[in-house]
């Protein structure tokens, strides 16, 4: 009886090789040098502020935008005397001016206030004297104007006014936009101090917290380098992880920040351009929040790869 064949096993196929090394294996162990809760907390904070910053500037200029938008196309007008016949026309002064201001072209509407508005408006300074009565102080009568674009010469107005109606004068509210101007600028000027002063506090932060973490691995640092760890890679290591916890850190305060411009918006709604619908105050919060809250992470993690490598290499410089 034949006995059975033995099979001998073939030459095995080379195995795949396999890295004995994680794909990311922490080499220099910074996931305990560089705690992921301080630095991101740190860095949140201060995107928290530059949000506030931002906002506030952005508001102020759309607020000032809207505010002499609606100062400038508006103009005043007195007449003295008015229930007095006018000039060359017929019926009274009040009548006249009206006429002459609806008829010119660049004037978008003309309406007289009411003496009772007028009366309302003078009680808190003249008491009783500003009503009617046998002491009446002579009110004279107040045209509100709104002027269409192009706006027609003041020298078109005044002439033309004063012709049926001497006395009559013409208020504009250019002051009011120069100061609103003023007031804006300023403002814009405060809140860019104030976010390059957080851009310096964040850069300091980050810098501090990757030497912190230089020197907690120092050892490890100097020993791969003395195996021939190029500075490049020990920078690129520290750099990316200081830029996942400052975007970390970016996002977190975006996110915070976030209710804040809402109920911002609610409050300056009523001052500015406002909405109807359900997304009012989504709506009232200026189209340049939107776009800088989510690039706040981004510049975050900017922020931290260039101050991680500049203060890596500048660190490893000094090393025998």
């Amino acid at each position: 009886m034949a006995s059975p064949s033995t099979t001998r096993p073939g030459p095995s196929r080379p195995a795949s090789r396999r890295s004995l090394r994680p794909r990311r294996f922490d080499d220099l162990g910074l996931k305990r040098a560089l705690a992921d809760r301080l630095l991101p907390l740190l860095v949140g904070a201060m995107a928290f502020l530059a949000a506030l910053t931002i906002a506030g500037a952005i508001a102020a200029a759309s607020l000032a935008a809207h505010w002499q938008k609606g100062a400038a196309a508006a103009l005043t007008v007195q007449v003295p005397q008015p229930e007095k016949p006018a000039i060359g026309r017929a019926g009274t002064r009040l009548d006249a001016a009206l006429s002459v201001l609806r008829g010119i072209e660049g004037v978008a509407s003309a309406s007289a206030l009411p003496r009772a508005v007028l009366d309302e408006m003078l009680k808190p300074w003249l008491g009783d004297l500003a009503a009617s009565g046998p002491i009446a102080l002579p009110i004279p009568a107040v045209i509100a104007v709104q002027l269409g674009d192009p706006p027609p010469p003041m020298q078109t107005l005044t002439t033309q006014l004063a012709a049926v109606a001497p006395g009559t004068m013409v208020e504009s509210h250019g002051f009011w936009v120069q100061r609103l101007t003023s007031l804006a600028r300023s403002l814009q000027a405060c809140a860019a101090i104030a976010f390059l002063i957080v851009l310096a506090i964040a850069v300091a932060v980050i810098a501090v917290a990757t030497r912190a973490g230089l020197a907690a691995r120092r050892d490890a640092i100097e020993i791969v380098h003395g195996l021939g760890a190029t500075d490049s890679f020990i920078a690129n290591r520290f750099a990316s992880r200081v830029t996942t916890l400052a975007g970390y850190g970016g996002l977190l305060g975006a996110a915070i920040s976030l209710p804040v411009m809402l109920g911002l918006a609610g409050l300056a709604a009523p001052f500015a351009t406002w909405v109807e619908g359900e997304d009012g105050i989504l709506a009232a919060v200026p189209i340049g929040i939107w776009i800088a809250l989510p690039c706040l992470p981004l510049v975050s993690a900017a922020i931290g790869w260039i101050t991680a490598q500049v203060t890596v290499r500048s660190w490893l410089r000094r090393l025998p």
